[in-house]
């Protein structure tokens, strides 16, 4: 797991079973945790439906992993078998794609690219800049996200080029995947499409196990980057960071595909001068702002721009659990004052990020066109929290850090009540990270609503259909309400 906590469970009596890395650490025995027992690592589609023909024959946990990057631990799972599709890398470029079942006469796409479930997202941006193409992906460090899992599932956003190209979801013509009974489907728009609806944005691990997915891609073009980094110290005031550091930390890192240099600066220059110009006059209690960094350039490709801002290796070994809540474009335009404020306020006590992921080509798509939560339409800013902890750090800490951020949560959802969150990228259960045994929901008070909206009725309207036994769930994904928080037994 890219997190180790969701490696390790915190027993009803609140003691911590794990195996950390330092074996110093380790009080008592080295333990299993949320470690999955035993699992398959699959190499071939007949590999996936035979491990999921077992798991449903001996009733077993089942979870599914091929990157293991999930900020809610759903590709880990105590005493469960695991399905481990992370060796399927096959990448195939069509100059021309017809989805299964279409017409003669259908629609047909160009350069399309299709990835099977282990590719990863450094791996699909070199063969897409191979082929003179772009593609609306992750951004992580080393591009380490999984290109055909969990990303897409959720709904996909790119923080770089959704607003530009649209969210994973949008982009999506065809996915391949084992159901609950063994079959290999390929579902799209022609076959299958209730469960090519449900799988763009209804969750990961939750309908089957996707063998590969098919993509849209763009022209490629250059990318431009705006980066400004600010800080503000204000002496006995701790607004980000660690407690013992009087600094407001600020960074803004943008990016503009498919416009010239010179478009780009029209649009981010008067704002960095803005900026620059507060820091000039900035004195007294307000505390004194100094502009770090203020520049714009232009990259031939998307892939140059990535390597220039992140590292080469993913980020792993972070005990890490994060709050979300998207904000809609009208209250930011009507109240922006007290959203702002909201927002400093708690930084205090959970790290933020502030991301323009919606708006542009992300609200123009139709809500219904799959089961993506709506919320994602009438968005323009994805707020994300954070709190994270060393190694070694007592469940009652943990606990506590866990409820400073559920409160910080629970202002921004304040801002935007009806809403919602990205199910990649949210707290559900404290049954999550390091489990605790027995604790419903803390974060997110309505999980079905927070995560899927209106869409939660017809998504487990599907779920019934293509998985009636609830062989695969993950907590607060659909169909996880009608199971205990362990998900082992369905509540009476």
């Amino acid at each position: 797991m890219q997190a180790p906590n969701f490696e390790t469970f915190i027993s009803s009596d609140n003691e911590l079973q794990s195996c950390f890395l330092n074996a110093s650490l380790i009080s008592g025995r080295c333990e299993q945790g949320s470690v999955p027992v035993i699992g398959v690592d699959a190499r071939t589609v007949g590999d996936i439906q035979s491990a999921v023909m077992f798991a449903a024959e001996h009733n077993l946990r089942l979870v599914v992993k091929n990157t293991g990057h999930d900020y809610l631990g759903r590709s880990s799972g105590r005493d469960s078998f695991m399905i481990w599709t992370h060796h399927l890398k096959t990448i195939t470029s069509q100059d021309e794609f017809r989805p299964q079942g279409a017409p003669t006469e259908g629609d047909a796409f160009e350069h399309a690219l299709t990835l099977h479930a282990g590719v990863q997202w450094h791996e699909a941006y070199a063969a897409a800049d191979a082929a003179g193409r772009i593609l609306a992906g992750g951004f992580s460090d080393g591009g380490s996200v999984g290109a055909a899992g969990g990303w897409l599932l959720g709904g996909g956003h790119s923080l770089a080029l959704s607003p530009t190209y649209g969210l994973g979801v949008d982009n999506t013509l065809e996915i391949s995947i084992v159901t609950a009974d063994g079959a290999h489907l390929v579902t799209n728009a022609y076959q299958h499409s209730d469960l090519f609806w449900a799988l763009r944005g209804g969750g990961g691990g939750t309908f089957g196990v996707v063998t590969s997915v098919t993509y849209r891609t763009h022209p490629a073009a250059p990318v431009n980057m705006a980066v400004i980094t600010a800080r503000r110290v204000r002496g006995g005031v701790y607004l980000e960071s660690a407690p013992d550091n009087n600094t407001f930390s600020f960074a803004l890192l943008a990016f503009v595909p498919n416009v010239s240099l010179a478009e780009a600066n029209h649009t981010i220059i008067p704002y960095l001068d803005y900026v620059q110009a507060l820091a000039m006059n900035s004195t007294g209690e307000k505390g004194v702002l100094a502009v770090q960094t203020a520049l714009t350039k232009q990259f031939p490709s998307y892939p140059e721009a990535l390597s220039a801002v992140l590292p080469e290796s993913g980020q792993v070994g972070q005990n890490i659990e994060l709050g979300s809540w998207l904000l809609p474009r009208d209250v930011l335009e009507i109240d922006r004052e007290h959203v702002a404020e909201t927002l400093l306020e708690i930084t205090g006590t959970s790290g933020l990020s502030y991301e323009f992921i919606g708006g542009g080509a992300v609200s123009k798509v139709n809500a219904s066109s799959a089961g993506l939560n709506p919320a994602w339409r009438k968005a323009l800013v994805h707020t994300i929290l954070g709190t994270s902890w060393p190694d070694g750090t007592s469940p009652t800490e943990i606990q506590q850090l866990r409820e400073k951020l559920q409160n910080s949560t629970a202002a921004v959802r304040a801002l935007a009540p009806d809403s919602g969150a990205y199910f990649n990228e949210a707290k559900r259960a404290p049954g999550s990270g390091l489990i605790h045994a027995g604790q419903a929901s803390m974060f997110e008070p309505d999980p079905p609503k927070a995560f899927f909206g209106a869409h939660y009725p017809a998504l487990q309207a599907i779920k019934k259909v293509y998985d009636p036994t609830d062989l695969f769930l993950v907590r607060e994904g659909v169909g996880a309400d009608a199971w205990d928080d362990e998900l082992t037994c369905a509540r009476s």
